[in-house]
């Protein structure tokens, strides 16, 4: 069996932003949603059958599954509300939060692909499998939240003054989205402070990658910082390599911090143009069947490589940094990464509403199973809360020598620049 890996999710659970232009079926589904809205047990059934032929795990969590479609089939449901609410309960006894019903609204707003213009404050939020807190993932880079100071791993503990104890994720994301110019205030838990955080939900219009030529020890480097593994993210990241090359760079520095992850296709896409040869990711689904990702000999660059994540660079950000650094072609600088290593498929159902369902794990090049626990950085760069502050305030100050964690890189490219150089695989620059 081979995942299609076009239709897989990396990012963290939900995403507090909502698609203008609706991605998926269950836009024209009259007939369809009529027939449900009349038979509410045929859509549990079909998430039922759904969760029955995917789910990850084998056992669904120790749960005779086939007691729980006796179970709810045995229900009677007056709406579809009802139905709704039934099917909530039942995914709730997988206990992965990352499987998850949506209802057609919720569907709708659904960020899958990100090329299209959004509306919301843009933050992705995961919640804790133990605490059960609502946790911030990252802010998008240039969204309302990114600009209001909201960081990753900040816990939401009220959205406009109700609080999340015991909220569904799903019901949090509902509670942050809104309409433009209106406004939503994130009682949020940043260490020992509690703050109060108003943000004005705007439209957005997000480009992934960033870059630019820096100076650097041994001569020119090419710094791209890379937000989101959207569906437009790798044709960017090979523009901006492209670009770079002929600026005669000596190296790059490449951002994944506060990455949320995006897309699997695009972190595959975007390893190929960094490693040559090479496994990339492995992903194994509940039968134990392994589909290998490999590099194709078709790498835009072999100079050398630094990389930076932080507690912010999930899923997706870190199947590429786990790829550079299994195959020995980047250094990683900064902290642990957050620890997600599973892969979601949405399916659309038959009334217009969704379901999210884990349906695989995936493996870095050496085997190693990150899930909950991260990529261990090879030189450890931790902020303290002061330089947090900086560069909260000072955006510009991002990946500059003023960012302590963009300076440590500098410093191991440079390092990694003259051993290349010394082995003579690197050729200077011009005028260096």
């Amino acid at each position: 069996m081979t995942l299609a890996k076009r239709g897989l999710i990396l990012g963290a659970t939900a995403v507090a932003v909502a698609a203008v232009t609706v991605t998926g079926a269950g836009i024209h589904l009259s007939q369809s949603k009529a027939f449900f809205e009349e038979s509410p047990k045929e859509l549990i059934d079909q998430v039922w059958q759904l969760i029955d032929r995917n789910f990850v795990d084998a056992t669904f969590n120790q749960v005779d599954w086939d007691a729980v479609r006796t179970e709810y089939l045995g229900r009677n449901y007056a709406n579809q509300e009802e139905a709704y609410g039934a099917v909530r309960e039942m995914l709730g006894k997988l206990d992965d939060p990352y499987t998850r019903f949506m209802d057609p609204d919720e569907f709708r707003s659904m960020q899958i692909d990100t090329s299209g213009e959004l509306t919301g404050v843009g933050i992705q939020i995961s919640q804790d499998e133990e605490t059960k807190d609502i946790v911030v993932v990252s802010p998008i880079e240039d969204t309302p939240a990114f600009d209001a100071g909201i960081r990753s791993q900040d816990i939401i503990l009220a959205i406009d003054g109700t609080s999340t104890e015991g909220m569904e994720l799903n019901d949090a994301v509902s509670l942050i989205r809104g309409p433009v110019g209106s406004s939503v205030t994130l009682t949020i838990r940043r260490g020992e402070q509690q703050l109060e955080v108003p943000i004005t939900r705007a439209r957005i219009e997000i480009h992934p990658v960033r870059y630019n030529v820096q100076t650097g020890p041994e001569g020119p480097v090419g710094y791209i910082r890379l937000t989101q593994f959207s569906a437009n993210a790798a044709a960017e990241m090979g523009d901006a390599i492209k670009d770079l090359e002929t600026k005669g760079v000596t190296g790059y520095i490449l951002d994944l911090r506060s990455n949320p992850g995006g897309l699997l296709y695009s972190s595959i896409d975007i390893a190929r143009m960094w490693i040559n040869n090479g496994i990339i990711v492995s992903t194994v689904n509940r039968e134990g069947v392994v589909d290998e990702e490999s590099a194709n000999s078709h790498a835009l660059t072999d100079k050398p490589l630094v990389v930076l994540v932080d507690g912010g660079s999930a899923s997706a950000s870190e199947i590429l940094s786990g790829a550079l650094k299994d195959n020995e072609r980047a250094l990683l600088v900064g902290t642990r990464t957050f620890g997600k290593g599973l892969v979601q498929s949405v399916r659309s159902l038959g009334d217009g509403s969704g379901v999210a369902i884990t349906v695989a794990k995936y493996l870095t090049p050496s085997g190693t199973d990150i899930n909950k626990h991260g990529i261990d950085p090879d030189v450890k760069v931790e902020l303290t809360e002061a330089q947090q502050e900086q560069l909260a305030a000072n955006r510009e100050a991002i990946g500059t020598e003023a960012d302590p964690q963009f300076a440590a890189a500098l410093q191991a490219l440079s390092t990694e620049i003259q051993e290349a150089r010394a082995g003579g695989n690197v050729t200077a620059a011009p005028g260096n």
